[in-house]
């Protein structure tokens, strides 16, 4: 089965998205940019979700995770939580 791992930002408009998402294409860190601007609670941990198999997420952000590029901020992802910046930092 696979798996991966992840971490993510969760904001409520597209535009603060492209915003945060230009930041980190900039030389942001990405974990800091989640500990000041996400609004899950996986911010404490810079918006790492762990590690997780294919249908445990939303659809949307299930099918970025498994067919985005492993390591490359993807996004904005849309679900019904928000707007997602997202990094795929491992899968199997």
């Amino acid at each position: 089965m696979a798996k991966a791992r992840a971490r993510h930002i969760l904001v409520d408009s597209e535009a603060a998205c492209l915003d945060i998402k230009r930041q980190i294409e900039e030389g942001a860190d990405f974990a800091e940019m989640a500990r000041l601007h996400s609004s899950c609670p996986s911010k404490r941990q810079g918006g790492d979700l762990g590690e997780f198999g294919p249908g445990m997420m939303v659809r949307e952000f299930d099918e970025a995770v498994f067919s985005g590029e492993v390591g490359k901020v993807l996004g904005p992802v849309r679900t019904q939580f928000g707007w997602h910046l997202l990094e795929v930092t491992q899968r199997s």
